[in-house]
Order: C-alpha cells, then sequence, then structure tokens
C-alpha cells in the first residue's frame, strides 16, 4: 500500500490501510539471525476503516500458505468504492522475496487495475512489505533517534521510502479483543509531518492488530481490527 493514504480518491481508502501499513524491507536494517523471527501462520481478519471525509469501510485481511509462497489478500467495499490487492511471496533465509502483486479499484463503477510481476519489483511490494515488517520489526535495533530505511514500490511499480522505528510494547484494545502488541511508527521520508502508528500481533506476521495515520498532527484515517479467525485452533 502507498502510504499518504490517498494520492487520489480512488486510492484512498485501500491505500489508507494497505499501503500502511504497509512497508518496508530495507537491505539495511535486516536482522542476521532469522531464528529470531516469528514464522508465519494463517488467519483471516476482519477491520473497520474510518478516513476523514469517506464513509467508514469494512475490509478483510488473509494470510493463506499455498504450497512453496504464501498469498496476502486485502479488500474493501463500501457504497460507492471497492478495491483489491494481493501479494504472493516466499520466504528464503527468512528474508520475504515478491513474486507477483495484483490491485483493482473502483470508484463509482470506474477503476483500474494493476499487476506487478517479479521482475518488476526491485525491493518489495507493499502487501509483502507488511507482512516483513511485522515480522522484523524490533529485531534491528530501530529507534526513534536511529530509525531504520525502508523502501518497496506502490501499485504502480513506483519506489517509496520510509523510516521506521519501534516503541514499547503495548497493549491493543479493540473489538476483536484484547491482544500484546508490537508498535511501530512509519514516518515518510519526504514528508516528516505525515506518520502511521501500527499496532502488531508479535506472533502473528501480518496481522494488524488498529493503526492511526496523522498529518500535520490531525487524525486522518483509524484502522481497528474487528474480528480475528486463526486458520488452526491455537487462537493468540
Amino acid at each position: 500500500m502507498q502510504h499518504t493514504f490517498a494520492r487520489n480518491t480512488r486510492h484512498g481508502l485501500m491505500g489508507a490501510t494497505l499501503t500502511a501499513a504497509l512497508m518496508t524491507n530495507s537491505a539495511a536494517a535486516l536482522a542476521d539471525d532469522s531464528a529470531s523471527l516469528a514464522s508465519p501462520q494463517p488467519f483471516e481478519a476482519h477491520y473497520r476503516l474510518d478516513i476523514r471525509g469517506w464513509p467508514s469501510a469494512n475490509i478483510t485481511h488473509t494470510l493463506t500458505h499455498e504450497g512453496s509462497h504464501w498469498l496476502s489478500d486485502m479488500s474493501f467495499s463500501i457504497a460507492v468504492a471497492r478495491g483489491n490487492e494481493r501479494s504472493r511471496f516466499y520466504i528464503d533465509d527468512g528474508d520475504t522475496h515478491s513474486l507477483l502483486y495484483n490491485s483493482s479499484y473502483s470508484l463509482f463503477g470506474v477503476g483500474d487495475s494493476y499487476q506487478l510481476n517479479q521482475d518488476d519489483i526491485p525491493s518489495i511490494d507493499r502487501q509483502a512489505a507488511l507482512f516483513d515488517l511485522s515480522r522484523r520489526a524490533g529485531t534491528e535495533g530501530c529507534t526513534e533517534s536511529n530509525p531504520c530505511d525502508i523502501d518497496f514500490v506502490d501499485h504502480r511499480g513506483r519506489d517509496e521510502h520510509f523510516q521506521y522505528f519501534v516503541n514499547e510494547p503495548t497493549t491493543a484494545r479493540v473489538p476483536a479483543g484484547e491482544f500484546d502488541a508490537k508498535q511501530v511508527t512509519l514516518i515518510d521520508a519526504e514528508k516528516p509531518d505525515r506518520h502511521l502508528l501500527i499496532n502488531f500481533h508479535p506472533d502473528w506476521p501480518g496481522l494488524i492488530l488498529s493503526a492511526t495515520y496523522e498529518k500535520e498532527g490531525r487524525r486522518q484515517t483509524t484502522l481497528t481490527m474487528t474480528q480475528f479467525t486463526p486458520a488452526e485452533d491455537n487462537a493468540p
């Protein structure tokens, strides 16, 4: 997802969460010891997305294991707009590698669709980036005074550059329940007055518990998990 949260109306809703959260994989920030990274687990999660000036939207996010690779799929719909983003990626020695990224958006029945193949993604796509960030955050020593760099591509394959740091562990209280949370702050390197605060579940890579996007100190977007269904019986 791209994270200005709405460079245009068609991508504003999906970008708010997807991009958001979306983001990561700077080689300089990778941990050397992949054994410390949480193992992926399939899940389905539902969210409420509130964007200033828009009707509320419902988002569904699934992480599915498909043989040798994983599929992260996010979709939203409201009365006038709908969208979907999906990324197929694989993990090799702890690193996340994009294979294929697809996205589609429509507003009042008019929209666009995009596809990025592996050769179109020099770093990582934003859906795979969301997964990778949630998995790595906290292992690289990224702090507010010494943040880590993040590079990924948006839905058109354009490079995006962010920085992030990890805050103190916290508790996320959302409609889906109360969870321990790994809290990460993302900052747009070109627009430092904008930042995204994400609470990830520490044991389920890719699982966002809540997120808040602020611009010039004003809250623009909130994402809150309303339902969580693990693919296995060991819910967090």
